[in-house]
């Protein structure tokens, strides 16, 4: 849609845009447009939150009235209301297989998230067939090569980002395939369906995946690369997920 801004825009009509990936706007350069630290597919924010969905259109809409630029982005103030943590929110939230707590001979994070993945695995393939599609793969990066870029990171080596994509944006698409593979995997679980706040709060809550990114982001945000570091402070980790950052590393055997 930033993209096509432009081309509207040249015919007299005023455009305006929420932006969900930072980096992505900036490059685009639509001559309107507000940022919102939203997960991806929620550009108003949290469901049945009338009042943030209100706020968050009125912040875009303002930005009509304005007279400088050539090009106007924004930030949006609000976040998200929190993760609950409460295991009250999980209520009839259960994970379709116990989830390894440790892998036998070690093998770090990286292996930890394997093995959850194994676990996982048939459950997702269940989702995939379910729904006809999944939404991962926004990266282009096929999940074993997710999963290396980010650990990689985690020990601080350099990685290579895919084809047109900087080192910042393929680690927040890679963060998000994982997120939303881990996700689709849960969803297929068997009984009533999970809120999207359950499956969230599971996420980072209960997850070494979950634990592998909110130990990222720490390490990202002192990089000497501003792109890169501006993204761990700003899109990597909702900051809706801060309560389950304390205990990340532990979580990981680090």
């Amino acid at each position: 849609m930033g993209a096509a801004s432009h081309y509207i825009e040249r015919e007299g009509i005023a455009t305006v845009g929420i932006s969900l990936v930072r980096e992505n706007t900036a490059a685009m350069r639509p001559p309107r447009a507000v940022w919102v630290s939203y997960p991806l597919g929620r550009p108003l924010g949290a469901p049945d939150d009338a009042g943030l969905q209100m706020r968050t259109l009125r912040a875009a809409l303002t930005l009509l009235e304005r007279r400088d630029g050539p090009v106007i982005l924004e930030d949006f103030p609000e976040d998200a209301p929190p993760i609950a943590s409460s295991d009250d929110d999980m209520e009839g939230m259960v994970c379709p297989v116990p989830l390894p707590r440790n892998v036998k001979g070690g093998g770090g994070p990286q292996a930890l998230v394997v093995a959850e993945m194994s676990a996982l695995a048939p459950w997702y393939a269940l989702a995939v067939e379910q729904r006809g599609r999944s939404t991962v793969g926004i990266s282009g990066l096929s999940m074993p090569q997710v999963l290396a870029l980010l650990t990689h990171l985690l020990d601080s080596v350099p990685v290579e980002p895919p084809a047109g994509l900087s080192v910042a944006q393929a680690v927040r698409f890679a963060a998000e395939d994982l997120r939303v593979w881990y996700t689709e995997a849960a969803s297929a679980r068997p009984g009533e369906a999970a809120s999207s706040q359950a499956l969230a709060t599971w996420f980072w809550r209960d997850t070494a995946a979950g634990a592998l990114l909110l130990a990222l982001q720490p390490i990202l945000a002192a990089s000497n690369n501003p792109a890169l570091r501006h993204m761990a402070e700003r899109t990597l980790i909702p900051r809706v997920a801060a309560p389950f950052a304390a205990d990340a590393r532990s979580r990981l055997g680090l």
